[in-house]
């Protein structure tokens, strides 16, 4: 209790005056403050941590398998603290095709596999539609640990990811990539709006290796606007039309 206060409830007794008991105040653990240097932004402004990096040099990974062990062991912070598990991939991972999609859900959580719930289910179906079997293509995620509440992941955990994306990717050879997704073509393309970038070829280089990119609708994304899938069909039948050029 502070000295001043115990002093007048002190005097108060003294006077007569009924003083009801006050319980001693609880200790209040204070957050521990580092120090900072002299030219370190001022307390007003939030501090952003810099993303995770992988601590194994990844270029000396040489197998899909060994790529997802050392995942399995990376901490992934905040975004790892909810998920279940890392989620990998699906798929044929000799396929030419190669499908990027932004981030797991629940489903995907649970199974440890991108793309098994309702909009994986429709990727399927999409796909099938111009001929794409299971042993066609071969599915990953810019982020692989379901976000917490299933919200966007933000850009330093994009960041934190593509090194791991950039590995699967150069391991896995493909010949075509397919964006699913805002998220996932404007990680690996710099471009924004999936609105007016959807069906349009772009280049995405990695590691010396360019592969010829497109980005689509995110199936999720059409089961709330099925009036778009229109303009998925044609999409698809410019997908179709390079995989039957290679």
């Amino acid at each position: 209790m502070d000295a001043a206060l115990r002093s007048l409830l002190d005097w108060y007794a003294e006077m007569g005056v009924d003083v009801p008991k006050v319980a001693p105040a609880k200790p209040v653990r204070r957050p521990l403050v580092k120090s900072k240097p002299d030219n370190a932004a001022s307390p007003s402004a939030s501090p952003i941590e810099p993303p995770a990096k992988p601590a194994t040099d990844l270029s000396k990974i040489k197998t899909l398998a060994d790529l997802h062990a050392v995942m399995n062991d990376f901490d992934a912070g905040v975004l790892g603290d909810g998920a279940r598990q890392v989620v990998f991939s699906r798929g044929n991972p000799d396929a030419d095709l190669m499908v990027i999609g932004e981030a797991p859900g629940r489903d995907e959580d649970i199974q440890g596999k991108p793309f098994v719930g309702r909009s994986g289910q429709l990727l399927d179906r999409m796909l099938a539609a111009i001929a794409l079997g299971e042993e066609d293509f071969y599915v990953t995620n810019v982020v692989n640990w379901r976000p917490p509440k299933n919200r966007n992941p933000t850009k330093p955990e994009i960041d934190m990811c593509l090194p791991f994306l950039e590995r699967h990717i150069a391991l896995a050879k493909p010949k075509v990539l397919l964006l699913v997704g805002g998220i996932s073509m404007s990680a690996l393309t710099g471009v924004t709006g999936i609105m007016k970038n959807h069906g349009q070829w772009h280049d995405v280089t990695m590691d010396g290796t360019t592969y010829p990119a497109l980005p689509l609708y995110h199936p999720a994304f059409l089961l709330r606007r099925p009036e778009l899938k229109k303009d998925a069909w044609r999409d698809l039948l410019v997908l179709r039309e390079k995989l039957l050029s290679l």
